[in-house]
């Protein structure tokens, strides 16, 4: 049965927001990446079920810097489509999150070919973020996002409608009145506008009911660009709110696409919790239905991207293909007449080599990689150059690839002599500088070479550091570092040469790793991520070289 079907999520471990498009028979996601390098993600397929990264396009200084930018700031949903043959892409880059103010500046940039190049970007606005670029029948182009009202305090108050204005490609800027078209319904935070247009209906598609597990799509129309917009019978077409069985939850924020045949797809972030039921380290895991000792529900993976089915019926409104508000099964029919492209094979072993970073890993704020690594100068190595302090949101000298299972291993090998206790590099499992753990080699009082495990735990917004154990003298030489997580739980280990792997430190809390640990859903957007890390926080820029990362799912 399931070779008929696309299994989700299709964009696993962190890839929130997804925004979709096709042209011909190539379709295209975007996602957002918040604070990582380089802004945004572009995976591409020709079936919707294999998908491949082709483009991180925000990849230069004048077309995106975040250098300042705080944690789950940065890239905020972007929209990617295509007409007038040129591929359009509008992005926000947020610049804060906490209190009062949203500052987000929003930007659109174009590109022949989705590699590129792109053009040098336009500012827009900065009334709100989720900005979408709607391409009217008659050639007209419009920007829509949420409105942004920092005089409101109840909750969702906040999130004032969502407002459209006409773009001028020849002026390159906004231009004409603004109008609020849409204020939401009773779920409130409505934001992720997506407009369309259909035999003669403008239908509007926003998320609401914020992040977490309350999130929703909602669906409105009018026969008018500038409204009255009336909402869906149903209100939401897709929600897990009311479904705590289902096995995507949080699903909301979506975007539709109609394949060359004429059926229509949805996708949509969601997350796959795993259920906390003991202390941290030593937790019961359950992916069921949470159950009356539940402490509760976290998703390391951050938010994903899936897809479903999606029909118009003769009311001439869009539903689930199977029906109901939510999906239950991770399975969703493949689209008629296409067939089934190849899996992209893995493997599980990372090599460097002169030029281009490996496409998995990213970094994080800065437009300026080489203060920060070199596949170069070391050839065969990575070298990371050791920056500011874990956690610094100008310059972190940090490389990681996202966490895509709920189990995996992830190891390295190492060259490093750290000069004293100031400069520490190895292998992390990171989420923001709040909330990570470290196996670090560094360099004790009395001249050893040591490794310790420093965590933060999620005591935002100080980031306190604690270790775990005693430090583990360390030989001379290249040593290698593991990290294996089984779902809630994570365990460092090392080797030098090809000897025995020696575990070091307690089980750990992987599950802080996750939106729902620190300050909660609603303050954190992004997810896990493992990779290599070097500090020097006494400004010399002391280098760690890594031989490889190797990264393996384990079911």
């Amino acid at each position: 049965m399931t070779e008929n079907m696309i299994t989700n999520p299709i964009l696993p471990g962190f890839n929130p927001d997804p925004s979709i498009c096709r042209v011909g028979e190539d379709y295209y996601i975007a996602t957002s990446t918040f604070e990582w390098y380089p802004g945004v993600q572009i995976h591409h397929s020709r079936d919707l079920a294999n998908w491949t990264l082709v483009s991180r396009p925000l990849a230069r200084a004048d077309l995106l810097d975040m250098r300042g930018n705080p944690d789950s700031c940065g890239i905020w949903a972007p929209c990617l489509t295509y007409a007038d043959g040129l591929f359009w892409l509008v992005y926000t880059d947020v610049k804060r999150l906490s209190g009062s103010f949203k500052d987000a500046p929003n930007y659109v940039t174009t590109a022949p070919s989705i590699t590129g190049p792109w053009s040098e970007r336009v500012y827009l606005n900065s009334s709100g973020f989720d900005p979408s670029l709607f391409h009217a029948p008659d050639g007209r182009k419009y920007l829509v996002n949420m409105l942004w009202d920092h005089r409101q305090t109840g909750h969702g108050d906040q999130f004032a409608g969502i407002v459209l204005q006409e773009y001028s490609v020849a002026e390159k800027r906004l231009t004409g009145p603004v109008h609020n078209i849409f204020k939401g319904t009773d779920r409130k935070l409505t934001e992720a506008p997506h407009l369309y247009f259909r035999d003669g209906w403008y239908y509007l598609m926003t998320a609401e009911g914020g992040t977490g597990y309350d999130h929703a799509v909602t669906l409105a129309r009018s026969p008018d660009l500038l409204g009255p917009y009336e909402v869906h019978p149903q209100k939401h077409v897709l929600t897990t709110a009311f479904a705590p069985d289902a096995p995507l939850q949080r699903c909301g924020h979506a975007d539709i696409v109609d394949t060359p045949a004429g059926e229509t797809y949805m996708v949509h972030l969601c997350s796959r919790p795993i259920t906390v039921t003991g202390s941290a380290g030593q937790s019961e895991i359950r992916r069921d239905l949470p159950g009356s000792n539940v402490l509760q529900r976290r998703s390391p993976l951050g938010r994903e991207t899936a897809i479903q089915k999606v029909e118009w019926r003769d009311d001439g409104w869009l539903y689930l293909a199977e029906g109901g508000q939510h999906p239950t099964s991770l399975h969703t029919p493949r689209p008629a007449g296409i067939v089934a492209a190849a899996a992209e094979e893995t493997t599980v072993r990372t090599s460097f080599a002169p030029g281009p970073l490996p496409s998995a890993f990213q970094w994080l704020r800065s437009p300026e990689p080489d203060r920060l690594f070199s596949l170069d100068a070391s050839p065969g190595q990575l070298r990371i150059y050791g920056r500011q302090s874990p956690g610094n949101m100008f310059e972190q000298a940090l490389l990681a690839r996202r966490q895509t299972a709920h189990r995996y291993r992830a190891a390295t090998r190492m060259h490093y002599e750290p000069r004293d206790f100031q400069s520490f590099a190895g292998l992390i499992c990171w989420y923001n500088q709040c909330q990570y753990h470290f196996l670090s080699v560094t360099r004790e009082d009395d001249g050893s070479r040591a490794l310790r495990i420093m965590s933060t735990l999620g005591d935002f917004p100080f980031g306190k550091a604690v270790f775990s154990g005693e430090p583990e003298k360390l030989p001379d030489g290249p040593v290698e570092l593991r990290a294996e997580v089984d779902e809630a739980a994570l365990q460092f280990s090392w080797r030098v040469s090809d000897g025995a792997w020696q575990t070091i430190g307690p089980v750990l809390d992987a599950t802080i790793l996750s939106d729902e640990a620190g300050v909660g859903e609603g303050n954190n957007f992004t997810g896990a991520f493992v990779g290599m890390a070097a500090y020097d926080i006494g400004g010399q820029g002391h280098a760690a070289d890594f031989d490889w990362f190797d990264y393996e799912t384990l079911g």
